[in-house]
């Protein structure tokens, strides 16, 4: 039995979408962080040594981290693939092709790094720490966000928007297995954003809001919980 191992707010929600869009028969184990590290449990190191999600077994066979669990589950099951779902890995030799492999090694090679640095250094000053230190962290922070964060994170953004005004999907005119991986970060990049924002980005809210409109994606999201 294919079953995804699911972490509570993590990258693992692109893999339930997956599995939802190909109308695959799966368990999903669920697991909490520790709610004051925000961690994954140890007891994910009972299935994969480094103890993180997502993950999913398949009979006698373990696969490990997003991009990998994709690949995976499109190249056995891609005969489940119908209408729009029916390119999850484009032919090699074209294009999509290649756009479909930028785009994935892009969500994790370069994107995720400045998110998840974002959530580090916005952390940071909500810590326990000595009253004396909290104002210098919070500064430190602040200026870390100011000069090196913010202004990566607004060059993908400006990327990200002007390449989708010229696709459909990230990869051409059909879903592949690119926007799934970068639908996480998707998610990341426009939480807590104002309609500003949105004004300025029309494109990329217009593939958002096509993303959360799709009725497998909305499964995903009910089953395995909220993103953020």
């Amino acid at each position: 039995m294919l079953t995804l191992h699911h972490l509570e707010t993590s990258r693992s929600q692109r893999v339930l979408w997956l599995l939802e869009e190909l109308h695959l028969p799966y368990e999903i184990v669920r697991y909490q962080r520790n709610k004051a590290t925000r961690l994954a449990p140890p007891e994910l190191k009972a299935i994969h040594p480094l103890g993180k999600s997502p993950v999913i077994t398949d009979g006698d066979i373990t696969v490990a981290e997003s991009g990998a669990v994709l690949e995976y589950l499109a190249e056995k099951y891609d005969n489940s693939g119908k209408g729009d779902i029916a390119h999850l890995i484009p032919k090699t030799g074209i294009e999509e092709y290649r756009q479909c492999r930028y785009w994935m090694h892009y969500a994790e090679g370069s994107l995720m790094n400045w998110l998840v640095m974002k959530l580090v250094f916005v952390t940071i000053p909500k810590q326990p720490m000595p009253f004396f230190v909290r104002p210098i962290a919070r500064q430190l922070c602040a200026k870390v966000q100011e000069k090196l964060i913010d202004p990566n994170l607004a060059t993908a953004l400006t990327f990200i928007e002007n390449h989708l005004a010229s696709h459909i999907w990230f990869a051409g005119d059909n879903l592949t297995i690119a926007d799934f991986q970068m639908s996480f970060a998707i998610e990341a990049l426009l939480t807590r954003r104002n309609n500003d924002v949105a004004n300025q980005l029309p494109y990329l809210y217009a593939y958002r809001n096509k993303l959360v409109q799709r009725a497998a994606y909305q499964r995903a999201v009910e089953i395995g919980g909220r993103l953020f």
